[in-house]
This record gives C-alpha cells, sequence and structure tokens, in this order.
C-alpha cells in the first residue's frame, strides 16, 4: 500500500485520511469494534495489532519513495528502464532506508499492542503481562514484560543490521 500510495496521488488523497485516523485513535478504541465484529479471539487481537501498526509502513514506504531524487528517476529513464524496472531497481532500494524505519517501527508498534490484546482473547507474552497484572503477580508480569523488552531490542538491532547490510550491498551507505 506504501508503494501505491506513492504513484498514485489519487489513493494517497483517498488513504491519508483512514491513515490519520488509524493513528490518532488511542490503541484501546481500536479493540471496541473489533470486538463486535469478530468476537473475543486470537483473530480480534491479530486485526487490531494490524490496525494499530500498520501506519507506519505505509507512510514511511510513502515518504521514502517520493524523495528519490528526480535525477536518479530521470537517469534510469535515459537509460530505458520501465516504470517498474526503475521502480524495482532505483526508487525501493533508494528508499530502503526510509521503508526499513517504518518497518522498525511497526515492529514495535506490534509489541506495544500485545500488552492491550489480550483484553479481547489475544495470548502470548501479552497474556502472561495481563494476567499478571490482573493477579497481582508481579512476578509473572515483570517476566513477561522484561522477555517482550528484549523482543523489541533484538527485532530493533536486527531490522537495523539488516537495513545497513542490505544499504552497502547496494552501495548506499553514507
Amino acid at each position: 500500500m506504501g508503494v501505491l500510495t506513492a504513484i498514485n496521488d489519487t489513493f494517497e488523497m483517498l488513504l491519508r485520511p483512514i491513515l490519520d485516523a488509524m493513528q490518532t485513535l488511542p490503541a484501546f478504541v481500536y479493540l471496541i469494534p473489533v470486538l463486535m465484529f469478530f468476537g473475543g479471539n486470537v483473530v480480534s487481537a491479530v486485526i487490531a495489532i494490524m490496525i494499530y501498526s500498520l501506519p507506519p509502513i505505509i507512510r514511511l514506504t510513502n515518504l521514502g519513495i517520493r524523495e528519490v531524487s528526480g535525477e536518479a528517476i530521470e537517469a534510469s529513464h535515459s537509460f530505458g528502464a520501465t516504470f517498474r524496472q526503475t521502480l524495482a531497481k532505483v526508487r525501493l532500494p533508494l528508499a530502503l532506508p526510509s521503508i526499513m524505519m517504518g518497518v522498525n517501527q511497526s515492529v514495535m508498534m506490534v509489541l506495544a499492542m500485545l500488552i492491550i490484546t489480550p483484553m479481547i482473547g489475544g495470548g502470548g507474552l501479552g497474556r502472561e503481562v495481563f494476567l499478571g497484572l490482573n493477579t497481582a503477580n508481579t512476578g509473572i508480569a515483570l517476566q513477561a514484560g522484561l522477555a517482550i523488552v528484549f523482543l523489541a531490542i533484538i527485532l530493533d538491532r536486527t531490522t537495523q543490521a539488516w537495513s545497513l547490510r542490505r544499504q552497502r550491498a547496494l552501495g548506499l551507505d553514507t
């Protein structure tokens, strides 16, 4: 969707208010309609997490592709590249730092939302935090919370390292 918003101004204009609403609503507000439509289960939790975490990656992909210099695009066209070739071999690689920042932000938002989704049937570490807090068992809550923090740090460093390796492979490191 981020690529589509970058190449189609009308689509971006239509999607922007939806993304604005998705980003400005408090996380708990997502749970109400999702719970009403899908009931309390893991599917509801996944839908709520997707609603909460998709806007950054869509916006930052759009931004990264739009910020590719006109000279780079013009150079690819002068060498006879088609629109798709320019997108795949020029615009997306040059937008990679921004796209990876969006991926990173989305991953962090998913992990943040994991703490809230047990209210509607989500499981995993978030459920352990939720149960620990509800039963005043701070040990379990702290243990699961720290596991989520360590997971966030590991995923953050992994996505950053992959992005840096990819940029170096493409000769884009600065």
